[in-house]
């Protein structure tokens, strides 16, 4: 028997795209539907988490909410990848400057995801795992991100599971924020580690676009409205990239 729908999807494969464009905010991805792409369908809305295909430069795209943190990208992405044959999918999401080497605004792509998640737990390895992105995607949309003459940046994001952590009681420079600073971390979100993962396992491709909405360190910061309808700069370069891969 098929194993769609899905209590978190109700659609089936013919509805999604082989790339899907996910940002965590299900508004960010409505956004995106109705501001890029052509002839739009929604294809989903179980738990208001909004979904949507359509044609973006002649091509079938879709764009689906992920929501917030690992658990929840994990449910949506492995069953596109698992159910609903999706082959790419690609984050468009927010991410909080950890270096010195990022501004606010910029576009900074997950080549590697670095995490404190036991996410990987499940796959029981007998050792470490290093969550990549997707070659195929990545070398694309590093491309078309100097051809858009993008303030880009290239590196590891980290994947956390704290929003607000309890390490203030430590010393600046020993806070979980610092330590991962000090190896090159660029910046901070929640998900690609996890997608990163799934997309491994399911033998599919995944990457992590980011605009850095707030920084750690000047303490700058960009309004939830901004962050929801404003860094077209991603989304533009994530549906380019789209466009670039089979």
């Amino acid at each position: 028997m098929p194993n769609y729908p899905t209590p978190h999807i109700k659609a089936t494969p013919q509805d999604f795209a082989k790339t899907v464009l996910m940002p965590g905010d299900p508004l960010r991805a409505k956004f995106i539907a109705e501001n890029f792409l052509e002839n739009v369908t929604q294809v989903n809305s179980v738990r208001n988490m909004l979904g949507f295909t359509g044609i973006y430069k002649g091509k079938p795209v879709s764009v689906m909410g992920s929501g917030m943190g690992m658990p929840s990208i994990g449910i949506y992405s492995y069953e596109l990848y698992n159910f609903f044959d999706v082959e790419n999918i690609i984050r468009v999401g927010t991410a909080g400057g950890l270096s010195e080497k990022v501004k606010i605004r910029d576009v900074v792509i997950g080549m590697g995801a670095c995490t404190n998640s036991n996410f990987v737990k499940q796959f029981h390895l007998p050792g470490d795992f290093a969550p990549t992105a997707s070659w195929e995607l990545l070398e694309p949309c590093a491309s078309l991100a100097k051809e858009m003459k993008l303030s880009c940046k290239i590196g590891n994001v980290l994947s956390s599971d704290v929003f607000y952590g309890d390490d203030e009681a430590l010393p600046p420079e020993l806070r979980s924020n610092a330590l991962w600073a000090k190896m090159g971390v660029l910046a901070v979100e929640m998900e690609s580690a996890a997608l990163y993962m799934n997309a491994a396992r399911a033998g599919k491709k995944a990457l992590g676009i980011f605009t850095v909405s707030d920084h750690l360190i000047t303490g700058e910061s960009t309004t939830a409205e901004e962050r929801q309808n404003s860094f077209t700069d991603m989304m533009q370069l994530a549906l380019e990239t789209a466009l670039a891969v089979e």
